[in-house]
């Protein structure tokens, strides 16, 4: 398929948007004080560059209390207005245009990064992620609540921003009055479907009446909310037709709430389809005049050039493909496709690092978050080995190589990509592979790179070549349980399962109930094993996957007939099956193959004969087992610190 009309100019309002690529909000956390800071500007000058048609910041607060994460950007003061100025013109230098997201947090904030006071929401319906009990809003805190955000739309204009975004979406304060699931009110602002869209109605006139009539208002809103008694599409099509005669210039259709037991709540993992709420957005278009944003799982230049030739929608936002790659539209426009590098869906960065309050990061874009601080400049150039081409030694060698340093790569095995080969396995996991396979092309193409494989680096090479550096990655070796005849030709590892290597037979156990042993147990369940079973010796599986992961997950070993058994561990071996521990009682389990997956160990054993002959860093898993997200910023920082 050409690619060619997501590069056409469309408008919302009378803003013209030089192409139909979004960057929609996502929470960044780089504000800590509300401005602007060199980090926080950085992060979205790159998207500019880019070639992004349109950037929606993330969250502005319309008042000091309205935050529902630590560090996020607001312009309630002069001082902010101004550093905010410098993210619009440095932006506006590339011909992209930015929108100011403003909203408040409601029930989903809590005390500890909203200002230390009590969360608010239209009933003391609590969130089911922050948990803490919300003050009902009295009609005079509403009344201050839409000024609030009037107030705030003039500071956003004051800051250069192209137009403004009113966050009704996602659970959060305005969301909850649209919502039959939070909102019980029985006076003018609930009980009715007139004022649960009280609140909303208000703000927008008075955010209007502050902004004028030119300044574009886009709303973003949840098709449906994917929760218990929430609202679905059938009263979501009479919202949207109020919210276009209320003055909205565009819809950004989003989908769901936090809160949901699911990673189909708000930011979908590699469970969800690509392009999820694509036929919302076909419905919505069929009665609205205005334009309409889609957003969900986008990732390819095709399917989003087939949305708008389709008409499915104006505009789409992909807020995930740009924090994998900020430059997917300019390298989509050079017909260079397979150089964007893909989002995995992993949720490992992107929505863990709002849990965790800090800056957003990516397993798969090592230099996301930042920008600010990391420079390309050319280098004295140095000879650096690494040792290990998995995910860590790939980005090493990538980062040495941008630098200018000539780099050996060694590795022992007959491919690239380590132990994150196998994770594309999985259920539901295969796009993993495209991470293992980008930084492949790009390992092929440097001129500053060579890779050996089929060849471990050893001290002798070493002695003979004399590099400046060698950078140890040879990742991580499985961990053996100590117990009775544990070699046995009956147990084999998960990997080597995942990866075809061994047959299990028809009856299996899975010794380990973290991220690679409940996986493993649902590649074998999807495969109409007779009987697959699950131990692990915790109270709780998959506690190493973000929470929304491991709830689609125990759903897909339900659907496979996965038979999961906590705080049981194994005993030992026989030829007739294993025996598992359960409290203090030892019985036989019968099976065909054990399969091992109880974790990793760092191996290393290159570093002590290296340490008398040159400078040695070691990363990833060889440093200490984990996940590949710190496996490839590690990678990438030794590289680019030659």
């Amino acid at each position: 398929m050409k690619v060619e009309k997501i590069f056409t100019s469309f408008n919302i309002g009378n803003c013209e948007i030089p192409n139909r690529l979004v960057v929609p909000a996502m929470v960044a956390n780089m504000c800590p004080d509300g401005k602007a800071t060199e980090q926080y500007i950085r992060y979205h000058e790159e998207k500019a560059k880019g070639g992004w048609g349109l950037i929606i910041t993330e969250d502005y607060l319309v008042n000091k209390h309205a935050g529902g994460y630590p560090a996020i950007a607001s312009v309630l003061d002069d001082e902010q207005i101004e550093s905010h100025k410098q993210l619009t013109e440095r932006v506006h230098h590339y011909g992209t245009k930015i929108f100011c997201q403003v909203y408040h947090a409601g029930r989903q904030a809590n005390h500890n990064v909203n200002g230390g006071v009590q969360p608010v929401g239209p009933s003391p319906v609590p969130c089911p992620w922050n948990k803490e009990i919300p003050h009902e809003l009295t009609i005079d805190e509403i009344h201050q609540l839409v000024k609030d955000f009037g107030q705030t739309a003039v500071n956003v204009k004051k800051a250069g921003f192209d137009g403004i975004e009113i966050h009704a979406a996602h659970g959060y304060l305005i969301h909850e009055f649209l919502s039959p699931n939070c909102n019980h009110r029985i006076d003018e602002y609930g009980g009715t479907y007139a004022n649960r869209m009280r609140f909303l109605k208000e703000i927008m006139a008075e955010v209007r009446a502050q902004v004028g009539p030119d300044f574009p208002i886009s709303v973003r809103f949840s098709a449906q909310e994917n929760s218990e008694g929430g609202r679905r599409f059938m009263e979501s099509r009479q919202m949207l037709r109020d919210i276009e005669e209320m003055g909205a210039d565009v819809i950004h259709l989003s989908n769901g709430m936090y809160g949901v037991r699911s990673s189909l709540g708000i930011v979908a993992s590699f469970f969800q389809q690509h392009g999820w709420n694509m036929e919302f957005a076909e419905e919505a278009k069929k009665f609205l005049k205005i334009p309409v944003i889609t957003v969900g799982r986008i990732s390819e230049p095709e399917m989003a050039e087939d949305i708008i030739i389709s008409g499915k929608a104006d505009f789409v936002a992909m807020g995930r493909a740009s924090l994998a790659d900020p430059h997917w539209p300019n390298k989509a426009k050079a017909q260079k496709n397979n150089d964007i590098r893909q989002c995995i869906g992993c949720l490992q960065g992107c929505t863990a690092s709002t849990y965790q309050g800090i800056p957003i990061y990516c397993l798969v874009n090592p230099e996301l978050g930042h920008e600010f601080e990391y420079s390309y400049e050319q280098v004295a150039s140095k000879r650096v080995f690494v040792a290990g081409a998995g995910v860590a030694g790939m980005e090493a060698a990538r980062a040495a190589a941008m630098k200018g340093h000539q780099v050996d790569i060694f590795e022992k095995d007959t491919t690239v990509g380590g132990q994150f080969t196998s994770a594309a396995y999985p259920p539901y996991k295969g796009e993993f592979a495209t991470y293992t396979a980008w930084l492949f092309r790009e390992i092929l193409k440097s001129k500053n790179i060579q890779l050996h494989l089929n060849t471990e680096l050893t001290r002798e090479m070493v002695l003979n070549e004399k590099p400046d550096k060698v950078i140890v990655a040879s990742g991580a070796k499985p961990i053996i349980p100590n117990v009775s005849n544990i070699n046995n030709k009956n147990v084999v590892l998960a990997e080597d399962v995942l990866l075809g290597k061994s047959d299990t037979g028809m009856n299996v156990l899975v010794v380990g109930g973290g991220m690679v042993g409940t996986e493993t147990a649902a590649y074998l369940g999807m495969q109409c094993k007779s009987k697959v079973s699950l131990i692990e010796m915790r109270a709780e599986i998959a506690l190493d996957m973000e929470a929304g992961i491991r709830d689609d997950l125990k759903d897909c070993l339900r659907r496979c007939y996965v038979e999961v058994q906590t705080n049981t561990s194994i005993a030992g071996v026989t030829d007739e099956g294993a025996l598992v521990k359960k409290g203090d009682k030892i019985e036989l389990f019968p099976c065909d193959t054990i399969v091992l997956a109880i974790g990793t160990r760092a191996y290393c054993p290159l570093v002590d004969e290296l340490a008398d002959i040159c400078e040695v860093k070691v990363v990833g898993d060889a440093l200490q087992a984990r996940q590949a997200i710190q496996a490839s910023s590690e990678g990438f920082v030794a590289g680019l610190t030659v």
